[in-house]
């Protein structure tokens, strides 16, 4: 029985309970086309947690779904010569498994291999989800510790389903009086069904708002899937390619003007923004696609050069898009600055990249909060939430 559980039934823990620090099993990997990016900011959570104050276990997720113990080595997790790693390559087996219990009552690990007898763990009192897109951001793992009954790092399964699916965010964001750029959305059924209509849709909106637009899979970020589309001609190649990574895409007008981030964190008396950070046009890239976030390690502007106004109000734009979808633990929100001079908001990332050259960690330590530092306050503010309705 771990510590948290011997204070819910009222029961004194024994001494060894009392003095064992609590054990962080840190998630990553994953089956969406994000996994890369999850295992280098793995290693990047491993090497920040205080070993002095938590025990640590690596679980990493390959990408046909196996949880695989790895070995605790964040050396290994890194982009090394243009080259991605993988949960495969750090797996101590090519077979093995780990399993985490459904049962609230028992938070025990358990690791196993064809032939041998499985192998107990220990507990494990949170964990550290670093999985970014579908199965692990979008709310799925979310659900799974829930009904396990271990708290984890992060939103819940309703804001992280929100903060992974654009449309519903969008819908979100207008309902809360949130300003949001146009958009449109083709579901799976309208583009597989008549694509004429669904082309047409499309066409029409690049009518009313103009070229360029950009073509976005619906449900997946770090850029992934995205194609800025000039005329039409590069429509149908667009789609499918953002149709490669998720049946629903949703397209979005181009709005002129500067791109902005802000960093939301949560503290024991609510959530808090960061110093804004600007991303400034990158001249290799057609837009901040995936290769100048994480291949050509483009930079950002921390703290973004704003009027003291214009900061206060990003700021307080990112603290409400953190509460309208009912998120915690952590949000990267992205603006754009329009040429008019208002703020629109993007998007939110429940569980944003977190690698050493990422924009969320980048405006927090401008903010006064160190890697490190970020680390434990979102373990911590974990421990202190319950499962459950809250």
């Amino acid at each position: 029985m771990s510590e948290n559980q011997s204070q819910s039934t009222g029961l004194a823990p024994t001494s060894g309970e009392a003095l064992r620090k609590p054990r962080v099993a840190v998630v990553f990997g994953g089956r969406s086309s994000e996994h890369a990016i999850s295992v280098v900011t793995a290693g990047a959570v491993l090497r920040a947690i205080d070993r002095t104050a938590y025990d640590v276990l690596p679980i990493g997720i390959t990408a046909d779904g196996r949880w695989a113990l790895t070995a605790d080595e964040p050396d290994r997790m890194a982009i090394a010569d243009r080259r991605l790693p993988s949960v495969a390559d750090l797996a101590e087996s090519a077979e093995g498994g780990v399993v985490l219990s459904v049962d609230p009552a028992n938070r025990e690990v358990v690791y196993s291999e064809p032939g041998s007898v499985p192998k107990a763990l220990g507990e494990v009192d949170v964990v550290f989800p670093v999985l970014h897109g579908p199965y692990g951001e979008d709310g799925t793992l979310q659900g799974l510790l829930e009904l396990a009954g271990v708290p984890y790092v992060g939103a819940g399964v309703l804001a992280s389903a929100v903060g992974q699916d654009k449309e519903y965010m969008k819908r979100v964001f207008v309902s809360f009086g949130l300003p949001v750029g146009p958009y449109a959305v083709i579901r799976p059924r309208e583009w597989e069904q008549d694509p004429s209509a669904a082309r047409k849709k499309i066409v029409d909106f690049a009518g009313e708002h103009g070229w360029p637009l950009f073509v976005k899979p619906a449900r997946a970020g770090s850029s992934i899937g995205i194609t800025k589309v000039d005329d039409l001609s590069g429509l149908d190649e667009a789609v499918e390619e953002a149709r490669r990574h998720d049946p629903k895409i949703i397209v979005e007008a181009l709005l002129r003007g500067r791109e902005i981030e802000c960093g939301v964190l949560e503290f024991e008396d609510g959530p808090r923004a960061s110093v804004p950070a600007e991303i400034p046009p990158v001249s290799s890239h057609d837009f901040y696609d995936f290769e100048a976030k994480y291949i050509d390690s483009a930079t950002g502007l921390v703290p973004a050069p704003l009027t003291d106004e214009e900061t206060a109000e990003v700021q307080r734009l990112a603290v409400e898009a953190f509460e309208a979808a009912s998120c915690e633990g952590l949000v990267r929100a992205d603006f754009f600055l329009t040429e008019a001079g208002e703020f629109v908001i993007n998007e939110i990332n429940t569980m944003p990249g977190f690698t050493p050259i990422s924009m969320y960690p980048r405006m927090w330590q401008e903010s006064g909060v160190d890697y490190a530092e970020l680390v434990d306050l979102l373990i911590r503010a974990a421990l202190r939430r319950s499962t459950g309705l809250r």
